[in-house]
């Protein structure tokens, strides 16, 4: 089952400022990933071409990576994902930057199943916590996402097991 999954956020900042952010990934200092939330994602080899990593039960190899433009993980796990998810950034104009996030696989066995019961939505609320925590980084009143009460449950149960 082929699968698309996009989120766009357009932030009031400089594609530099922005293609910074990006390139913490997976660092000590990580100012994209929502691991105050979330389980951190990890690379031990860092943002380098073959790395796996991931997070949580998550796992990638990263197959691409263009410095402050582009970071293309290919699924190494769960079972029944096999594609790509990829984080860019497009300046739209000199203060305005697109962070986009792209899932872009097909689906097989259990995997069509933990993806429209679970993964889903914890990856939608995941990647818009991800979106309010670079956005943050230059607002005085922050974003805080609101999840739904599907993500509610499905974290307070994964937490007991």
């Amino acid at each position: 089952m082929k699968t698309i999954n996009i989120h766009k956020r357009i932030i009031s900042q400089s594609k530099g400022v922005i293609s910074d952010i990006l390139n913490t990934l997976s660092s000590s200092d990580d100012k994209l990933w929502p691991k105050e939330k979330w389980p951190p994602m990890i690379f031990k080899k860092g943002l380098t071409i073959g790395a796996i990593g991931g997070h949580g039960p998550i796992k990638y190899s990263i197959n691409t990576y263009i410095p402050g433009s582009l970071i293309e993980f290919t699924f190494v796990k769960p079972d029944g994902f096999k594609g790509v998810h990829r984080f860019e950034v497009t300046e739209i104009e000199n203060n305005a930057t697109e962070l986009k996030h792209t899932i872009d696989m097909m689906l097989s066995g259990k995997g069509i199943l933990t993806w429209h019961i679970a993964i889903r939505w914890l990856h939608d609320a995941l990647i818009e916590d991800c979106f309010d925590k670079v956005e943050n980084q230059f607002l005085t009143n922050k974003k805080e996402t609101k999840w739904n009460l599907w993500v509610v449950f499905l974290r307070n149960r994964l937490r007991k097991n």
